[in-house]
């Protein structure tokens, strides 16, 4: 039986004159594109750039709605009520819906940024909401959920599309939600080790925590975080991996 997997990267994360990651590159390896919609990070022009980018290269199109937290990039948490996130969310995917169809694209998928994705991680409420906004603007978009977290209840409660992500560059807590970045050993930057360890939980069917806990879970999507100096090594180390082990790198067309 074939073993295949997307890789997908967070971009577009650019403002004005101040650019963040290396989009380009990146598009040269990933298979889906998760494009900031303004709030936390990018602008019209940077989403423009991003999605025609996306097309050139055959990359499936993701929303990735924040908080509205430019100058914390979208990782400072905030206190919502479930109107006001629907409603944050809803007008994400609607500005990226437009730009990717003035790119000749269409958005495919949607994932939560940052502070956002984590407390969504956390709280089954909070991540029905924001995923109730997305799919009243479009019923048929791919959710992408942190695996085995609040997110893929939140998915199933629904009964709508959705593909499970693990991450390649960031350690896990035993309950399946990322440790938190101001703690030593989050973030992964070392390509080799990147690319070893997404072969070793896609193999298991399991996200490995930094424990050694094997927490069973489908895994249809790798991420990238495209704002780390490693981002283009580490995408590149992990596809490599992934294709020397007989894993296929493709586009995920999402489970119900």
């Amino acid at each position: 039986m074939t073993i295949t997997v997307d890789l997908n990267a967070d971009m577009g994360e650019s403002f004005g004159p101040w650019t963040m990651g290396d989009d380009a590159a990146l598009l040269e390896t990933i298979t889906s594109a998760n494009i900031a919609c303004g709030f936390h990070a990018s602008d019209p022009d940077v989403m423009a750039a991003t999605m025609r980018g996306a097309v050139a290269h055959g990359t499936g199109i993701g929303a990735h709605p924040g908080f509205a937290d430019l100058q914390g990039f979208g990782r400072r948490r905030f206190t919502l009520s479930h109107a006001e996130l629907r409603h944050l969310v809803a007008y994400q995917l609607g500005a990226a819906q437009a730009m990717a169809r003035l790119a000749g694209g269409h958005v495919r998928h949607l994932k939560l940024h940052g502070a956002l994705a984590n407390m969504a991680s956390e709280d089954m409420a909070m991540a029905r909401a924001c995923y109730e906004g997305a799919l009243a603007v479009d019923p048929t978009i791919i959710i992408m959920v942190l695996a085995a977290t609040a997110q893929q209840q939140a998915v199933e409660s629904l009964g709508c599309t959705w593909a499970a992500e693990i991450f390649a560059d960031r350690a896990y807590n035993d309950d399946a939600t990322l440790v938190d970045r101001k703690l030593s050993g989050a973030v992964i930057h070392d390509p080799a080790l990147a690319g070893a360890r997404m072969v070793e939980m896609v193999r298991a069917g399991a996200i490995i925590t930094a424990s050694g806990k094997h927490i069973p879970t489908p895994i249809d999507t790798i991420c990238l975080h495209g704002d780390t100096p490693a981002a283009v090594d580490i995408a590149k180390s992990v596809r490599s991996a992934l294709e020397a082990a007989g894993i296929t790198v493709t586009q995920f067309q999402g489970r119900t």
